[in-house]
């Protein structure tokens, strides 16, 4: 319960971070989804259950997703979270973001002797590697959302790096799309910062997420 805490109300201040660089930017306000973001990440502490932290992830993700809608270019602009497949552009970045961002933490989880399909948050699922799926919920919203945003908003990726399939539905990046947005987000996930608050110096957000991999390591030894 504490580690899904602490998760979730990292990924909620980072979504709150997100949307206040854009509101800046664009001179928009989203003030009524950062309140409820805020409010969200508030009711965590004061929760019993799993379910309980999930819900009020799912307000905020809401709340978060509406806000990021208001900001983007409007010629991009979507209608919440659309997965499976991904019905516009900006769904269709993230979605792929995401994928990529599971896999590197599945390395780097099973490097270390863990079990990636045992996790802490999401329910246990054969097929999908839930201890991933926990510990990238703090990382979407600075690495994967951030460099979609950053790339519409300033013109780095155009409509005609998308494709609509036209036999079934789905939005979906082009070969040359895909090498700018790989691109893109391989120099963030280079791009050092210092966001972690345990080490006095700037680290990248890959070696930030292999720190955090490395911090729940030595909790669950220290359990045993």
């Amino acid at each position: 319960m504490e580690l899904s805490k602490k998760i979730i109300r990292a990924k909620l201040k980072n979504q709150m971070v997100v949307l206040r660089r854009y509101e800046k930017s664009k001179k928009i306000a989203v003030k009524e989804q950062l309140k409820m973001i805020h409010i969200c990440r508030g009711k965590i502490g004061q929760c019993l259950y799993i379910p309980e932290i999930m819900g009020y992830e799912g307000q905020g993700a809401k709340a978060y997703f509406e806000g990021l809608s208001m900001l983007i270019e409007p010629e991009f602009q979507f209608h919440g979270r659309s997965r499976r497949p991904p019905m516009d552009e900006f769904n269709s970045m993230i979605s792929l973001g995401y994928t990529i961002i599971m896999n590197e933490l599945y390395g780097k989880i099973e490097a270390k002797g863990l079990n990636p399909y045992f996790g802490f948050l999401h329910r246990d699922n054969e097929k999908h590697p839930t201890l991933a799926s926990d510990m990238m919920e703090e990382w979407r919203a600075v690495i994967v959302d951030a460099v979609a945003m950053s790339m519409i908003n300033g013109h780095e990726i155009l409509k005609d790096d998308f494709v609509i399939n036209a036999e079934e539905p789905g939005c979906f990046l082009t070969r040359s799309g895909i090498k700018k947005y790989l691109a893109k987000l391989e120099k963030k996930l280079q791009t050092d910062v210092r966001y972690l608050d345990y080490v006095d110096y700037a680290v990248s957000f890959r070696r930030g997420i292999a720190l955090q991999i490395d911090l729940l390591v030595k909790a669950i030894f220290m359990i045993l």
